[in-house]
């Protein structure tokens, strides 16, 4: 039956498989328990594949490395997949935006539109980056997905919505 509440949990792992961001947004893992070992049952079953997809447990999900840390989009097995690869992307866009507009010293995220373009290079997410920015990375994700309601896809409104705040 369709239903607006396709996305099931957004996590970010470390190199070692640790969390460093887990939302959870329905009662497929009730507790910390039951959360950390699907954590690392995904982390072991996705921390060498090449794929970007994997099915757990009757679970689609989408998953990218970034440097050394892991990001996952968990939904129902039968979520569309290119929705839930729409939310990572935008997530992964979104933070890297950020990245290099905070890189560059940029005072307001309204000027860093105007100077991003400057870097010829994509830079990735790292671990300490994200440590530091933890804030600003939790803002991004409750812009993005909203009790596993997906509220938006394109990163350059998720963008402009932190910009106004």
């Amino acid at each position: 039956e369709p239903s607006l509440y396709t996305v099931k949990a957004l996590l970010i792992l470390d190199s070692l498989g640790q969390r460093l961001l887990a939302k959870y947004y329905d009662d497929t893992f009730p507790t910390a328990k039951e959360q950390v070992a699907f954590e690392r049952s995904i982390f072991s079953k996705t921390h060498q594949a090449g794929g970007e997809i994997a099915c757990l447990d009757g679970l689609t999900i989408i998953y990218r490395s970034s440097v050394d840390l892991f990001f996952y989009v968990v939904g129902g097995c039968q979520e569309n997949e290119l929705m839930l690869s729409a939310v990572l992307s935008c997530l992964l866009d979104t933070l890297g935006h950020l990245l290099r507009c905070w890189d560059l010293g940029a005072m307001a995220m309204t000027t860093c539109s105007n100077i991003s373009h400057l870097l010829a290079r994509r830079k990735e997410v790292e671990k300490r980056w994200l440590l530091d920015n933890m804030e600003g990375t939790f803002l991004v994700v409750d812009e993005i997905v909203d009790r596993g309601v997906i509220l938006e896809s394109d990163p350059q409104q998720v963008i402009q919505r932190l910009s106004l705040r």
